[in-house]
């Protein structure tokens, strides 16, 4: 058994090491090795590959590389593409014009995919090119793609969902009910502050869009459909109790074979493209689980779940002070760590926290991935930051930083809402998990 002070020693070496540049899987793997060497016993280091085995053959896990899987083929499918313009057509007449489509095209792109960085990536790449033939502020625009690329964790199926209730064994699909309102609320709140910066600074968005014909606006209208199939067969699958969270991935993948047949795209050298890229980004991240499990794994025997859970009963704060308290940790931890980094540090111990609390796990998900998403919108480090200027090959990443500002302020507002209202996370799996 060992104290908080044990704890807090530990959790400042991970820290370190990740500071000084180590792979989050290694200084993970180190910490836990070296707990498990001073207050266990060595051989516990050599059970390691025991865990990774154990911790690998979860599988609801299974689902991760199914649904990179998806958006790989959605993206080189064209989907996308149409997707983009087809929104356009309806959000150009709002103040802001077309910023809107791309925080509405990484909502929607987002519930198929689960990933932020592949959003930014993908919008990025479709949106970029429309904007340099437009009078647009340039930091506004980068601005509008990272902060709709930051839906991509928190819109079901956001993979961060799946890796926390791994971590701490929840109900993925009670995090998925959990993350839509939310998730709903930050897009419009993300619409409201282009809205505010249109009619504030008119000069930041020039150009009056040009519509198309109706009749024209309609028959696009065709490409929003492939998205939200593969939604509403993610999503009905699930709560109809058809399929499993994992079964659902799979089936998503099945569906968007033929929406790539139907776009021309489907071929060997598309699929290939597609596993290949699927089984680079899997196995990056299921390395970081593997040791993550691993450090979990050495924390429960060295007992700091009640360790922290006494601390928090003798310390006596409020269920709102804790909570503010963990906020500013993450928006500080944001600013250094990415956002699977951040989780998998610090899920094992902050998650007994939370439990001692008497907060609800599932609620406490939707706040956890919220925070993640944070620290992707936060410079210097926020990878989906470096994924826009990546695609855009020109300018400066100051840029991208600044452009960020009032969004990161709009999303710092939604992280008090959720603190405030609760009930925003937890309505929804309440009332489709009633028993």
């Amino acid at each position: 058994m060992i104290g908080v002070g044990e704890t807090a020693i530990g959790f400042g070496l991970l820290v370190g090491l990740l500071f000084l540049g180590l792979h989050v899987a290694t200084a993970m793997f180190a910490v836990a090795a070296i707990g498990a060497v001073v207050y266990l016993s060595p051989a516990l280091v050599a059970a390691a590959g025991m865990q990774f085995w154990g911790a690998m053959e979860d599988y609801v896990l299974l689902s991760i590389p199914l649904y990179i899987l998806l958006g790989e083929i959605l993206v080189r499918s064209g989907s996308t593409d149409r997707l983009y313009q087809s929104l356009s057509d309806w959000l150009n007449p709002l103040p802001g014009g077309l910023l809107h489509t791309n925080v509405g095209a990484s909502a929607i792109f987002s519930a198929v995919s689960g990933s932020s960085v592949a959003t930014a990536a993908t919008i990025a790449t479709v949106a970029l090119p429309s904007f340099r033939k437009r009078k647009y502020d340039d930091r506004l625009v980068l601005g509008s793609i990272a902060a709709g690329a930051s839906l991509g964790n928190l819109i079901p199926p956001g993979i961060a969902l799946i890796v926390y209730g791994a971590l701490t064994n929840t109900s993925v699909g009670q995090l998925y009910a959990a993350a839509v309102i939310p998730g709903i609320v930050m897009t419009l709140l993300f619409m409201a502050t282009i809205v505010v910066l249109a009619l504030a600074r008119p000069d930041l968005v020039r150009q009056k869009e040009v519509l198309d014909p109706l009749l024209v606006r309609l028959k696009r209208l065709v490409d929003l459909l492939p998205p939200l199939v593969i939604f509403t067969i993610i999503m009905g699958s699930i709560y109809t109790g058809w399929a499993t969270v994992t079964e659902s991935a799979a089936l998503a993948v099945v569906a968007a074979l033929p929406i790539a047949a139907f776009y021309g795209r489907l071929n060997v050298k598309m699929l290939h493209e597609c596993f290949i890229a699927t089984a680079q980004l899997t196995a990056m991240s299921m390395l970081v689980l593997a040791a993550a499990f691993y450090l979990n794994f050495v924390l429960g025997l060295l007992g700091v779940t009640p360790a922290l859970g006494k601390f928090i009963t003798e310390l006596g704060a409020s269920r709102i002070e804790l909570l503010i308290a963990l906020a500013v940790f993450y928006l500080l931890l944001g600013i250094f760590f990415e956002s699977l980094p951040m989780m998998v540090g610090t899920v094992p111990i902050v998650f007994p926290v939370v439990v001692a609390a008497g907060i609800d796990p599932i609620w406490f998900g939707v706040f956890m991935v919220l925070m993640c998403e944070v620290s992707l919108l936060s410079p210097p480090v926020g990878m989906t930051l470096y994924v826009i200027q990546a695609v855009r090959r020109e300018g400066t990443i100051a840029q991208v930083f600044a452009g960020t500002i009032p969004f990161f302020a709009a999303m710092v507002l939604m992280t008090a809402l959720l603190i405030a209202i609760p009930e925003m996370a937890l309505w929804l799996p309440r009332l489709m998990y009633a028993p």
